[in-house]
């Protein structure tokens, strides 16, 4: 079973963040320099400890490295951070940490204290600038690798903190890669590539965790070189291989309440900044309004969304601009929609962990019996995704950038 940290190993950090602290240095900056701070108090604690002051330490070598990621990465967490097999990690409890790896979630054997878990929440907060009190007990912000943190506090907990990371992982870039993991086909990839190309807004939508962020990195490396790209996010978790990119995220209110930045006021701010394409991590309110308002003049634009169907998605999306205000109602809402979304890609996982496209949706444009109708141009058949028959209603885009659908759906015709 992993323990927690050791008595003699909290001792040495305690004395070198005592040390750090009275000499001003940040040793985030110079792994070099925690490096030797540790080197020189675990030796002092060592000939400490031979004299019969302090409790045995043990290997020295393995103390070093202990402090050494209690000082500078995330403790007991650390391990999991460098292994590329976990790509979450949770705790909701002292002795109940978990992480999942390939979808599927596993109880750990670490076992943390209390203070233990607050100074690696206070380690993890340091480098984005947002805080997590009595006055707001949630917080979201990206890790210095581009983790997504979440945190919740009592008493909004029952007895300890909450916290979720989402790791980042950059390694699937492309669609090729996704269609290497069999999370797609290569005709399905291929229809999506040319579909950015030509400029189509892409809803891509799922439950947590079936890739969302991940199917728009990839899709979003199909777009031309030249293309100004602007993203707005609640926190930073796009990692675009974009040449001419601007990313912005939210910003939580001071300590007066003043200063907070919605994902609102990005959407208005990224139309001023000359956008060929405008991205939006995550629609979950009345956001929704100003992207539709945004896709309808003219920019192109793709964004997430939580659902369990494409069908659920375009109906979740009618919605949530109604929460813009009371002047705004369906009436405006559905055929704008209709009209401004051209795809809709919906991910699944299964209990197993496996990840996928399970449909390729496209609007028509009408709207009928009050839900605005799509087509489905790929979707699941005996476990696999295959091209339907049918062809996006609307021709336009692809026409205006010189591209043919039939080229790629006539395989399977």
């Amino acid at each position: 079973m992993m323990e927690r940290m050791t008595d003699p190993v909290r001792t040495i950090a305690d004395r070198v963040r005592s040390r750090v602290l009275r000499e001003g240095i940040d040793l985030t900056v110079d792994d070099r320099l925690a490096a030797r701070y540790t080197r020189e108090e675990v030796r002092r604690y060592h000939e400490k400890s031979l004299a019969g002051t302090h409790r045995e330490l043990g290997d020295e070598a393995d103390a070093e490295r202990e402090v050494m990621a209690a000082l500078t990465g995330y403790g007991p967490l650390q391990p999991f951070f460098d292994d590329p097999s976990v790509e979450e990690i949770w705790i909701n409890g002292p002795a109940r940490v978990f992480v999942a790896r390939n979808g599927v979630a596993e109880l750990t054997t670490v076992v943390l204290g209390d203070r233990e878990v607050r100074e690696l929440v206070e380690r993890m907060l340091q480098h984005s600038g947002r805080r997590v009190d009595l006055s707001s007990p949630f917080v979201d912000a990206s890790l210095p690798d581009g983790s997504r943190l979440h945190v919740v506090i009592p008493d909004v907990t029952r007895a300890h903190l909450a916290v979720n990371i989402r790791k980042f992982h950059r390694s699937l870039r492309s669609l090729g890669q996704l269609v290497e993991l069999d999370a797609l086909t290569r005709q399905a990839a291929e229809f999506l590539r040319m579909s950015v190309l030509a400029g189509a807004n892409v809803l891509v939508s799922g439950a947590t965790h079936t890739g969302k962020t991940t199917m728009l990195n990839a899709m979003l490396a199909s777009i031309r070189a030249g293309e100004r790209v602007v993203t707005v996010e609640e926190t930073f978790e796009l990692d675009l291989d974009v040449r001419d990119v601007v990313a912005m995220q939210c910003r939580q209110p001071s300590l007066e309440g003043t200063g907070e930045i919605t994902l609102r006021r990005l959407v208005k701010e990224a139309l001023r900044m000359r956008p060929d394409r405008l991205v939006v991590g995550e629609v979950r309110e009345a956001e929704s309004l100003d992207l539709l308002i945004a896709l309808n003049s003219g920019i192109p634009g793709m964004c997430t969304i939580h659902a369990n169907s494409a069908v659920d998605a375009l109906t979740k999306l009618c919605t949530l601009p109604l929460l813009a205000g009371r002047n705004i109602d369906s009436a405006f809402v559905l055929p704008t929609v209709a009209g401004a979304i051209d795809l809709v890609v919906h991910l699944t996982i299964d209990r197993y962990g496996r990840r996928g496209v399970e449909q390729i949706s496209a609007p028509t444009g009408r709207v009928v019996d009050g839900l605005v109708e799509a087509v489905p141009v790929f979707a699941m058949h005996d476990g696999r995704l295959v091209a339907t028959g049918a062809r996006p209603a609307r021709l336009t885009k692809y026409e205006r950038a010189g591209l043919d659908p039939d080229v790629v759906l006539g395989e399977a015709a």
